[in-house]
């Protein structure tokens, strides 16, 4: 199978995993949009969506399902989002499309976090991706330095405004062991907006896109 028939086989399965009348969590990506196509068929089987990005927005109102503010939703049983990264204790590392942080708002709202991934994202140790960044513009040299000391080669993702009106820095060379202590202390560095580690807010389960079809793995 090809990398985009993985893609659809998870975003078609991902569909058992929304909750009839529910309003749904929805990532970005290209898996994502997968999962969006579906989603149109059922459309009228729920309430609507919460999205993590704009161009997620566009595309499911394009086809016909409501978007709602995230503030005007208390509860989201299910959030459906793709992963850079996951290891196999469901700690991820997203940002690629540079929407971590409004990601990371979702996934704190719903109450689970369904990754839809094909089988290359499954890794043993974070870190093999570059790890995206949100930081505040003034801050970024700074951030960047703190990575450098800690034997990290962050980066500046060029030409990329996120929908926050930040930038994203992209960290080589970490092997992230402790992905939840390492996301708490990027997280407090001032200047950050958050960092691509989902460890608190991490999978509870994946659909990972095999050539064999689809192995759900559960935490």
């Amino acid at each position: 199978m090809t990398q985009d028939e993985l893609k659809a086989l998870v975003g078609r399965a991902a569909i058992d995993h929304v909750v009839p009348g529910s309003v749904v969590g929805v990532g970005t990506g290209s898996t994502v949009n997968c999962f969006i196509d579906e989603l149109a068929k059922i459309k009228d089987r729920i309430a609507g969506a919460v999205s993590s990005s704009l161009k997620s927005t566009e595309r499911l109102q394009a086809l016909g399902i409501p978007v709602l503010d995230s503030n005007s939703v208390e509860r989201l049983p299910v959030y459906i989002d793709g992963a850079d990264e996951i290891d196999r204790a469901g700690c991820m590392i997203k940002g690629g499309g540079a929407a971590l942080t409004r990601e990371k708002i979702v996934a704190d709202i719903a109450e689970r976090f369904v990754c839809i991934a094909d089988a290359s994202k499954l890794v043993d140790t974070l870190g093999r991706f570059p790890l995206p960044v949100e930081v505040i513009p003034m801050a970024s040299s700074q951030i960047a330095r703190k990575f450098e000391a800690m034997g990290g080669n962050p980066s500046l993702r060029n030409g990329v405004i996120t929908d926050n009106g930040n930038l994203i820095l992209d960290v080589h060379g970490l092997a992230i062991t402790d992905p939840a202590a390492l996301e708490a202390e990027i997280n407090q560095w001032p200047g950050v907006v958050t960092c691509g580690i989902f460890a608190r807010n991490k999978a509870a389960v994946c659909l990972l896109g095999t050539a064999d079809g689809v192995r759900t793995l559960a935490w």
